[in-house]
């Protein structure tokens, strides 16, 4: 690039981030002081109520406002802000959707973020606009357009009076102009490391976040290998044991089948019945490792398959354009499988709904039936190990079943389909 097109360049940087920079003041100013104003009186309003409901709405905006200020801090200036935002499971009741997210650290981290965005965020993102647009008055007061304004008038500190003056105050709107090429660019930068400084999760949290991806991985391990003994075991008692009655059984027919066939023939209609057995077995243990419809038909067809051999009248909906990854849909398979059979055990329903869809990068199963309530999940029961799978996945589980019905427990795992 030669020297007369580095320094277009230059120009072309220093206007657009002085119109950035203008653009970016006037938004964020209004925008972190309404967003700043409104958390403070519906957290405060949590007591009587009213917080519950609007809480959430509220938090949701917070989040939008911070996420929009992300995706411009990577377009416009490189700077890559992670977003560590909690899940919040659809269908949760208001009190638990607001307590879940004021237990995320990343909400109290963009509540503190706001008060320094509407202060030195809105300096430094209205410096670059100062830098650019504020020589253009010098010039035009150097031209004559001093003479239109009163006496005393200043340009930066030039009080200016006659041409001389005015032509000192063009000077100065030089000394800005050189200082915008030279630092406007940064100037905006330097704004959105200000939001990254405030607005990117601390070592404590990514420790913790260590912390349960270790745990997560511990129970998936230890998980893995109880289904193996489990396999093992099976394999052992049922389908394997059988074989060999089998086997012996056919070779008692081979001594029999000249001294005793009739005998033998009774022996033969044994073995075939055994070798069905045997055969069921296999089938059922294969299913519960790996479902072939669901391998070859996807998760809504498996989550149906399984609603079909419940004693419990259900119905199942299913919005999903696309499969996600076989490890996530067996994931969600089995959580669903094991919900069910916890609603079919102890629920004492007599309706089932289940509903399967994909939206905002995230697999959403629920499970609804109108039981008796009271699901908890706790060290021991069913749902402790659903929420243990699906944590391997980032996934996390929600449920809302007050004392009498009905239980809603609602899965998410964050993916993509194909």
């Amino acid at each position: 690039m030669t020297t007369t097109e580095t320094k277009s360049s230059r120009a072309r940087g220093m206007v657009l981030a002085g119109a950035r920079g203008l653009g970016l003041a006037l938004v964020l100013l209004p925008g972190a002081v309404l967003c700043f104003t409104l958390s403070l009186v519906s957290i405060a309003l949590i007591p009587i109520g009213i917080g519950l409901v609007t809480t959430p709405y509220v938090l949701s905006g917070v989040r939008a406002f911070a996420d929009w200020r992300r995706m411009l801090a990577a377009e416009w200036a490189g700077v890559r802000i992670p977003s560590a935002y909690r899940p919040m499971p659809e269908g949760a009741n208001p009190w638990a959707r607001t307590f879940a997210m004021l237990r995320d650290p990343a909400t109290w981290r963009d509540l503190r973020w706001l008060p320094v965005d509407m202060t030195a965020g809105f300096v430094t993102a209205l410096l670059p606009a100062v830098l650019v647009l504020y020589p253009l008055e010098g010039f035009a007061l150097a031209v004559g357009l001093w003479r239109v304004f009163p006496d005393e008038y200043w340009y930066g500190f030039v009080p200016i009076s006659d041409q001389a003056s005015a032509l000192g105050a063009g000077v100065l709107a030089a000394v800005f102009l050189l200082l915008a090429h030279l630092y406007s660019t940064r100037l905006l930068h330097a704004h959105f490391a200000l939001t990254r400084a405030l607005l990117t999760p601390s070592q404590a949290e990514l420790a913790e976040r260590v912390r349960v991806l270790t745990e997560t991985r511990r129970d998936a391990v230890d998980t893995s290998a109880a289904e193996l003994r489990r396999i093992e075991r099976d394999l052992h008692d049922g389908a394997q044991a059988r074989l060999v009655a089998m086997g012996m059984d056919l070779g008692t027919i081979e001594m029999l089948l000249d001294k005793d066939p009739e005998q033998a023939k009774r022996l033969l209609a044994q073995a075939r019945k055994s070798s069905v057995d045997a055969l069921a077995e296999l089938r059922d243990l294969v299913r519960g490792i790996h479902p072939p419809v669901l391998a070859e038909r996807g998760l809504g067809d498996a989550v149906r398959a399984l609603a079909l051999r419940l004693p419990v009248a259900t119905e199942v909906s299913v919005e999903l354009p696309g499969r996600a990854e076989a490890p996530v849909e067996s994931a969600a398979y089995f959580a669903v499988s094991e919900v069910l059979t916890n609603a079919v055990k102890h629920s004492g329903a007599d309706r089932i709904w289940i509903d399967l869809h994909h939206g905002d990068g995230m697999l959403r199963a629920t499970v609804t039936d109108n039981g008796k309530g009271g699901a908890v999940i706790g060290a021991g029961s069913g749902l402790a190990g659903v929420e243990r799978r699906l944590g391997t996945f980032d996934g996390v589980l929600a449920v809302s079943s007050p004392a009498g019905g009905p239980t809603m427990v609602t899965m998410e795992i964050p993916c993509a389909l194909s």
